[in-house]
């Protein structure tokens, strides 16, 4: 099948699809707004994976459609561009899958796959820590075995969906008297026991999609680490790499859709005729050009820095795009009536754009060292 047929099914699929119970999810969901429609989402994506539009750039024999990469483009194009719900399953999907794919045992894999493919089970991601953010390397959750368990102490911060997680793939600490890199491993840990406690953080749109994950003697299976023991940065840097994949193409089409809605707006209130606010919308889609050209020729690159770099494109242009949403509306936008509107709350949330996912100076950090090959910065 060419990419051009590939579309037009896709686009036919969704058309007939995002019909009755499931019409009023267009647009609903995404950063910010993870807090929207929780239950009829999960029934979405699970309808998705009945019809075997989940995971669809795993390898066939695990239980994907073995995309091309240009299929995936079109796929996570046309997804959004038809404006379906944001997922619940990405975390699983997106990052977790392809880890196991990559470095998981057959057991892992046959264990955890098949459910992830059918949203039977929802994932978060257990790496940042108070003192241990941008820095992961510094973590310092630990875990020991005991007998035929993995006991884990610690604590978690930001993470994301873990309220409505079954399991979550934690980096911690497996060898004592360890430092940086060393001694970590990347343990499978269900979320549903004693020993484990989430507590939400409200942000400031005021919902609470990210939170703190306290480990106080939970337990999970000592086959339940992915690759070896002391092995774990090489896999979570492998899920890193995953994270920055070809769903980044979905995410440009929501900034374009954003883009557009505020010229329109601007267009509506006499903003546009503001030559000053006219030329940061040009400037704005121009970015949006460049954002795109720098994902598809890195999509399937391995140079160092890519990653960093779209990042950092990324971020800076969706924070942006906050802070000109609140040029266009003027006075207005400082005043609300008890709930944010769309624009408020773009500004709002964009603010952590630059942080979380890796922080601005963290990539910053990684082109010069590793593209530029600048001296490492000094530690205080």
């Amino acid at each position: 099948m060419s990419v051009d047929e590939f579309r037009v099914e896709v686009r036919r699929w969704l058309a007939d699809n995002l019909v009755g119970e499931f019409a009023a999810l267009r647009g609903v969901g995404g950063p910010g707004r993870e807090h929207e429609a929780f239950a009829d989402r999960l029934a979405w994506d699970r309808h998705l994976a009945a019809a075997g539009w989940t995971c669809p750039g795993w390898p066939v024999e695990h239980g994907g459609r073995g995309l091309s990469l240009a299929q995936q483009v079109v796929f996570h194009e046309e997804y959004a561009l038809a404006g379906a719900p944001s997922r619940m399953n990405h975390l699983g999907e997106e990052l977790l899958g392809p880890t196991l794919i990559a470095f998981g045992t057959s057991a892992q894999q046959q264990r955890f796959l098949p459910r992830i493919r059918a949203v039977k089970e929802l994932w978060c991601q257990g790496y940042s820590e108070p003192g241990a953010g941008s820095d992961l390397a510094s973590v310092s959750t630990s875990a020991v075995l005991d007998g035929d368990e993995w006991v884990i102490t610690g604590q978690k911060v930001w993470t994301s969906l873990a309220h409505v997680a079954d399991w979550c793939f934690v980096l911690a600490r497996t060898e004592p008297g360890s430092h940086r890199h060393h001694g970590l491993s990347y343990l499978l840990v269900p979320m549903r026991q004693p020993g484990v406690e989430v507590r939400p953080i409200v942000q400031l749109t005021g919902t609470a999609e990210f939170n703190e994950v306290f480990f106080d003697g939970a337990r999970t299976a000592a086959d339940l680490v992915v690759g070896k023991p002391g092995d774990g940065w090489r896999v979570a840097m492998g899920t890193l790499a995953f994270e920055r994949g070809v769903a980044t193409i979905g995410q440009q089409v929501g900034f374009r859709r954003e883009l557009d809605a505020l010229t329109q707006l601007a267009r509506q209130t006499g903003a546009l005729d503001e030559p000053v606010l006219r030329e940061k919308l040009a400037r704005a889609r121009l970015g949006l050009e460049v954002m795109r050209a720098h994902a598809m020729r890195t999509l399937d690159s391995a140079e160092p820095g890519a990653a960093s770099v779209a990042k950092l494109v990324w971020a800076n242009w969706h924070r942006t795009l906050g802070e000109l949403a609140m040029e266009v509306r003027g006075a207005a936008s400082l005043v609300h009536d008890g709930d944010l509107d769309r624009w408020q709350r773009l500004f709002l949330f964009s603010r952590a754009d630059t942080i979380y996912g890796g922080a601005n100076e963290i990539q910053r950090n990684i082109i010069a060292e590793r593209v530029l090959g600048l001296p490492r910065e000094a530690k205080a």
